[in-house]
């Protein structure tokens, strides 16, 4: 009785952990883009770099097998990271509009932002980002799309790349009993 007892407490909790984990990854989850700023771009002039936005759980659509799972979904963090070239200093833009929508520009919605700058901020800064919008709709989507408005405060030499990650998060839909 011992024998079979234990492996299947091992079991059980292997499983229950499995579960815990599943919970876990689907309840927070990032999505990521690139976009490029264009050299051409010139200061205290808005301008605009657009990109489509992906996630590391591409089932996450309508013909997905989580969509109907969750709900609830919002922005719980955003972040801009250069990465062509990685040094460069984020402070050369002096203020920042981050917008999604469906695939074709339609629905748009200001996500996050960041009008101070700082003129020495680095190679990534965080910004403030609106956790009272609900994504569920366009999270739901084949394709999201990012637009990033933004103010440049110097001329720059050659296009940067910088990564837009933002932390998603959802709650779990309670099925009635």
């Amino acid at each position: 009785m011992r024998r079979c007892l234990i492996p299947l407490i091992v079991v059980g909790l292997l499983l229950s952990g499995c579960a815990m984990f599943q919970t876990i990854i689907k309840s927070s989850f990032p999505y990521t883009t690139t976009l490029t700023i264009a050299a051409s771009s010139k200061p205290d002039v808005e301008s605009s770099a657009v990109s489509m936005a992906t996630s590391f759980d591409q089932n996450f659509s309508k013909n997905g097998n989580t969509a109907s799972k969750i709900t609830l979904v919002r922005v719980i963090s955003a972040k801009l990271v250069s990465i062509g070239p990685p040094t460069f200093n984020i402070g050369n833009i002096a203020s920042v509009r981050v917008y999604l929508s469906k695939k074709d520009g339609s629905d748009e919605i200001l996500i996050a932002s960041r009008d101070d700058i700082e003129e020495n901020a680095g190679n990534n800064i965080t910004l403030d980002f609106d956790d009272s919008k609900f994504l569920d709709e366009l999270v739901r989507q084949r394709g999201i799309r990012v637009r990033m408005v933004y103010k440049m405060r110097n001329y720059i030499s050659n296009d940067v790349n910088l990564d837009l990650i933002l932390g998603l998060a959802a709650y779990p839909v309670q099925e009635k009993k």
